[in-house]
């Protein structure tokens, strides 16, 4: 890694920054904002269903990053998704009624959807497939530590400086730090000077795969927590200490996540997440000691982190380095369509079948997902894979 950051210094620097913002941001703005929008606005439950409704819309709409990086390069993309960010953040605490929170959701949500393909499509277009998992997973670790540090940073001053203030900083924050980050990104690093929206056959894996593991990971947050503390009453502070502690174990183990898949590949990090899920899910279907489902809670956000062989997946398949961002801005839709059928399905199935049964379809998604994982490095092995990167 040392030898690498000589070499890359520039582009990892702005990597690093970009991720911390970005992370930093969104982390303090989730841990404010239910507690604002009920306490200065009185928002409602309809309110809510609309307003988290309209913060998934720019998700389903990322694909247009495709288009974007026809005309701009990615690391332009991230600064200005920055800037938005911290707008719709600022924009957040100076909000006095549901529309304006609304639109202001709305702002921070382009921002912190439209940041993620055009930072994995810089990364997967910069370096080589050897050191792109151990990128990710660094910049993965940062990203739990960053979120800690929002943690704590909400917890030590927002007492003092209030909501307003506190959105209103730490927005500013994010947008500067965008701007100085646009300013920084002019020169492209070498990247490829064109994009190709391309959707092909050959990565049908790759969708398919995407669309899977999102659905699993929504029927978790989703159902997960809400057993919890509808089943077992388990209360904010606790639900809070969970959430801390993923936060703090994902430091150090994403990075190692990273590692693993440079060394031991794909096929086999994402056959241990899918096969492991298995007892997870059965353990929330099944299992009622309490302190065994806090270990479950926490070793399957940990296995969120295996998501990042995804894109070193579809680096090694892809035609073209040209194809990568689109195919990024897809991966982001595809999560979002998940996220969009999957609480609502699993609700009806909960009501209809028992608190059982969404856990149950998420072992066979996990079963599923685990056969056609067996399939990673063989349909594609005849005509091989050209974006090597310049690392």
């Amino acid at each position: 890694m040392r030898s690498l950051f000589r070499q890359n210094k520039q582009l990892l620097i702005f990597l690093l920054v970009a991720n911390l913002l970005h992370t930093f941001g969104h982390s303090v703005w989730r841990a404010m904002f239910n507690n604002f929008a009920v306490e200065r606005i009185g928002v409602g439950a309809d309110a809510i269903g609309w307003i988290q409704s309209v913060r998934e819309l720019p998700g389903l709409l990322a694909f247009a990053v495709a288009f974007l990086a026809l005309l701009f390069k990615e690391m332009r993309i991230m600064a200005v998704s920055l800037i938005l960010l911290g707008v719709g953040i600022v924009f957040t605490g100076q909000s006095s009624s549901v529309p304006v929170l609304l639109m202001a959701t709305l702002v921070m949500s382009l921002g912190f959807h439209y940041f993620n393909p055009g930072n994995n499509g810089l990364i997967l277009m910069s370096f080589a497939h050897r050191d792109t998992p151990r990128i990710m997973g660094q910049l993965k670790s940062i990203g739990a530590l960053a979120a800690v540090l929002a943690t704590g940073t909400v917890y030590f001053f927002v007492g003092y400086l209030g909501y307003e203030m506190m959105f209103g900083v730490v927005g500013a924050l994010v947008s500067v730090g965008g701007v100085i980050l646009f300013i920084l990104g002019k020169g492209g690093h070498n990247l490829p000077t064109h994009r190709k929206v391309k959707l092909r056959k050959r990565y049908w894996l790759f969708y398919t795969l995407t669309f899977l593991m999102g659905s699993r990971r929504h029927i978790f947050t989703t159902f997960a927590p809400f057993l919890l503390v509808k089943a077992y009453g388990v209360d904010v502070r606790l639900m809070s200490l969970l959430l801390l502690v993923n936060s703090l174990v994902n430091v150090y183990v994403l990075q190692k996540v990273g590692k693993l898949v440079a060394r031991f590949g794909e096929r086999a990090l994402l056959t241990v997440a899918f096969a492991a899920l298995i007892p997870i899910f059965l353990g929330y279907a099944y299992v009622g000691f309490l302190p065994l489902l806090y270990v479950f809670f926490i070793v399957d956000n940990v296995l969120f982190g295996f998501n990042l062989a995804m894109p070193t997946y579809l680096q090694k398949i892809a035609v073209s380095p040209e194809e990568l961002t689109a195919n990024m801005s897809l991966q982001e839709t595809i999560n979002h369509i998940s996220a969009v059928i999957i609480p609502v399905a699993g609700g009806y199935i909960w009501i209809r079948f028992g608190s059982q049964a969404p856990f149950l379809v998420g072992v066979g998604i996990a079963v599923l997902s685990l056969a056609l994982t067996q399939l990673m490095g063989r349909h594609h092995s005849s005509d091989g894979a050209h974006a090597q990167g310049i690392g």
